[in-house]
């Protein structure tokens, strides 16, 4: 699917707004209650993360688990935004992420949101669905996210790297703290047992052995030939020249000043924090994240 950009009637960039207490941008607000009244089924997955904390990644991995032997042709003729719908995303001209979810023809339906945990629509729950929560080091997330609100023209200007540090410990970015996020996914999960919380470390560290424990907490058991063919595909650089899971196909992402896929290491944090930003990042992280349980790993 390629649309023409200036035919779609993007204002420059969005403000910042604040919505129940969560900074958003109103291209995840404006269908609010068409997503609030979404109706899930039990076999529905939901993919959930904070912005850039491998979203793509492991629905990837779901899409080929499930659908890569009976399905194939998918995975080259379909974007996966469209294999794996953003729940929440409504951009005037393409159908809204919920639509999209609506029309799946597939079984289970793979979905995606950044949302909040307090912000998922009660039918996940009611429908006791399964949900897979991604957590990325802090750190690295943020210059994961600096890079890509600098390209992606449906967020606010990111601002100077500088600047951005102080927005990202306050929480006035897209989607609200970071702190907030991961901790509160990370408390559902002990009321309710169909999350399963993944790592973005653990799965750069042995991508293998978190497809394991995924297929362990879905239910399958794919053959170890089939198991070794999704690895390989889902390595970064094999994502990143893959048009159709790479964004490049999205016209709202500007290429030119960086690619959607940009990295994928653990520790590139370490190329833009100076020893006092992260001395002072540190100090602020103690007082946020108390609960000794949820612990990250800033490298690897």
């Amino acid at each position: 699917m390629s649309v023409d950009v200036d035919k779609m009637n993007l204002p420059s960039r969005p403000e910042m707004i604040d919505f129940q207490g969560v900074s958003m941008v109103h291209y995840f607000t404006d269908n609010w209650a068409n997503v609030q009244n979404f109706q899930a089924r039990p076999d529905d997955i939901l993919i959930a993360t904070y912005p850039k904390a491998g979203t793509t990644w492991v629905s990837y991995i779901l899409d080929l688990l499930y659908f890569g032997q009976t399905s194939p042709e998918r995975q080259t003729s379909m974007p996966i935004y469209e294999r794996v719908p953003f729940l929440e995303l409504t951009i005037p001209s393409l159908d809204s992420g919920k639509d999209l979810a609506d029309k799946l023809p597939t079984s289970p339906r793979l979905i995606k949101t950044h949302f909040p945990v307090q912000f998922v629509p009660q039918s996940f729950w009611e429908q006791n669905c399964r949900m897979i929560y991604v957590a990325r080091n802090a750190k690295d997330n943020m210059v994961s996210y600096f890079h890509f609100e600098r390209m992606n023209m449906v967020q606010p200007e990111p601002g100077d790297w500088n600047s951005y540090i102080h927005k990202f410990m306050e929480g006035k970015i897209v989607y609200g703290p970071w702190y907030d996020h991961v901790n509160g996914w990370w408390k559902k999960k002990q009321t309710y047992s169909k999350i399963h919380y993944m790592f973005y470390e653990d799965l750069t560290e042995d991508t293998g052995r978190e497809i394991d424990k995924l297929c362990h907490f879905l239910g399958l058991s794919p053959t170890a030939e089939e198991k070794q063919r999704i690895t390989d595909r889902v390595q970064f650089d094999n994502m990143k020249k893959d048009d159709m899971t790479n964004y490049s196909t999205l016209p709202v992402m500007d290429f030119k000043i960086s690619p959607f896929m940009r990295k994928g290491k653990v520790g590139d944090w370490k190329n833009h924090f100076t020893v006092a930003q992260s001395e002072q990042f540190d100090e602020d992280y103690k007082k946020k994240m108390k609960d000794p349980t949820l612990q990250f790993r800033t490298e690897i």
